[in-house]
């Protein structure tokens, strides 16, 4: 059952078509011209238009073309007659669904129609899975059910239809990447680029020209040109992680962008004109910031248009629980390991703790957990290695003739115990890096994190050539 407009300036053919669609089970409606036809869609809902090419004062182009600047998104068969098919090629590459040839037979018209219905319905279906989909993928990393992470989201999916500018603002390690990424991926933009720059992390020379791009020749070894972040974003989302951390000159060159929506390749003179939403992070007071004169107060309202502040994890602990089975889980699987759950003590002991590195202190401890457990059920023991476990306990005292556990995980057979006088530290040491790196699969980012030092500190312990032992 669909509501479909008849468009058609010979009264018979209106007849013929209201007819047959009425003994088909649908609701025609009758139009004589484009501009009537107009008119009717501005006042009723129509599933389905079948209008006629040739018409006095406008023809089916123009209607397709006023709809679509009118923005109504409803589908149209054009009828054309037996010697116009050339106009049927044209109208379908202009927009139409279908088209059928004049006279139009009952049984003809019946399939075009039942075809369009469900190209129509199709589209839709595939529209709420796709905005479902976006909703997924918006969340699937945003885990948890506390009402400040409850708070957020609501703000995230209020602002992220708009084009509004979204500042971030958290500690690090809480989720603010991933937030920036939920507000693109629940947005029109959704299907168009996601461009991050870290405005910390890139050496201070290149800062302007990742973000505006530069034009061939404008500094040594500028050997062609290079499309910027915003250049790259256009249509899409730009996220410009840690933005606090810009020099005030280019704070100057962005807040233009801002406003104009426009600007110039490093050595560039010509004026380029984007569209860009833009969502802003940082891990510091911006506002303090601007009125110390560290950071320029235009700029800050410019990106303060919406603010959202992301809790830590010690104002979440409630979310503590499905954090931890969700790291829980990836880790196992990255890591080849079978882990078959945390107790729940272990879960308590990891919400008492203040978590200073937010989320992603909390992913580190449980994977290093998995690691170090080798299977079975992870119990608080597990994560007595922590360094924020060990915030203020006192030291732990290890009585003589004994050696901490984490030694003797990695201490050779036979060279501690009854016996052995010497404990070789760097042999001990060359021993944990190895299995650390075997324990990650050789991935030295994750083995030093594992052993809690920098990768730079291991890469320059496997490099430095071992002394002979005296």
């Amino acid at each position: 059952m669909a509501t479909i407009l008849c468009v058609d300036d010979e009264p018979s053919v209106g007849v013929v078509l209201e007819a047959a669609l009425t003994k088909l089970g649908h609701t025609p409606v009758l139009a004589t011209s484009v501009d009537e036809a107009i008119k009717a869609v501005a006042k009723q809902q129509f599933d389905l238009i079948v209008s006629d090419y040739r018409m006095p004062n406008a023809t089916g182009l123009d209607l397709l073309s006023l709809l679509e600047k009118e923005g109504h998104q409803i589908p149209v068969i054009i009828m054309t007659g037996y010697s116009s098919v050339e106009h049927a090629v044209v109208s379908l590459r202009s927009g139409a669904i279908d088209y059928l040839t004049k006279p139009v037979r009952q049984e003809t018209l019946r399939i075009a129609v039942g075809q369009a219905l469900e190209v129509i319905r199709l589209r839709k279906e595939n529209e709420t899975y796709r905005q479902e989909l976006s909703s997924l993928r918006g969340r699937r990393q945003i885990l948890g059910d506390s009402p400040a992470l409850r708070a957020v989201l609501e703000v995230v999916a209020t602002v992220a239809p708009t084009k509004a500018t979204v500042l971030l603002q958290g500690e690090s390690g809480t989720g603010k990447e991933l937030v920036a990424r939920a507000i693109h991926e629940q947005s029109p933009r959704r299907d168009r680029p996601f461009i991050t720059i870290n405005c910390a992390a890139m050496p201070e020379g290149l800062v302007e020209s990742a973000i505006f791009g530069h034009e061939k020749g404008a500094f040594t070894g500028a050997s062609a040109r290079t499309q910027g972040a915003f250049e790259r974003a256009h249509g899409g989302t730009l996220l410009l992680d840690e933005v606090s951390e810009m020099r005030l000159d280019l704070q100057a060159k962005l807040l233009r962008v801002i406003q104009e929506q426009e600007f110039e390749r490093v050595g560039g003179h010509q004026a380029i004109r984007v569209d860009v939403r833009l969502v802003a992070t940082t891990n510091r007071d911006l506002r303090a910031d601007a009125d110390a004169g560290k950071f320029r107060q235009d700029l800050f309202y410019r990106l303060n248009v919406v603010p959202i502040h992301l809790p830590p994890l010690r104002d979440r602990r409630e979310d503590i629980p499905i954090l931890v089975h969700h790291f829980l889980s990836r880790a196992a699987q990255q890591l080849g390991v079978e882990v078959s759950g945390v107790t729940p003590e272990a879960v308590a002991s990891l919400q008492q703790r203040p978590w200073p590195g937010n989320i992603r202190e909390l992913a580190n401890a449980v994977e290093r957990a998995v690691i170090l457990s080798r299977g079975g059920v992870l119990r608080p023991e597990a994560f007595h290695d922590e360094p924020s476990s060990r915030a203020g306990r006192p030291a732990m005292v290890t009585p003589p003739g004994t050696m901490p556990a984490a030694v003797a995980a990695v201490a050779p057979t036979g060279s501690v115990g009854s016996g052995a006088d010497v404990l070789n530290l760097e042999e001990l040491e060359g021993i944990a890096i190895q299995r650390a790196l075997l324990a990650t699969g050789g991935n030295r980012t994750r083995a030093a994190k594992l052993l809690g030092i920098s990768e730079r500190t291991l890469r320059n312990k496997l490099n430095t050539p071992k002394q002979p032992m005296m």
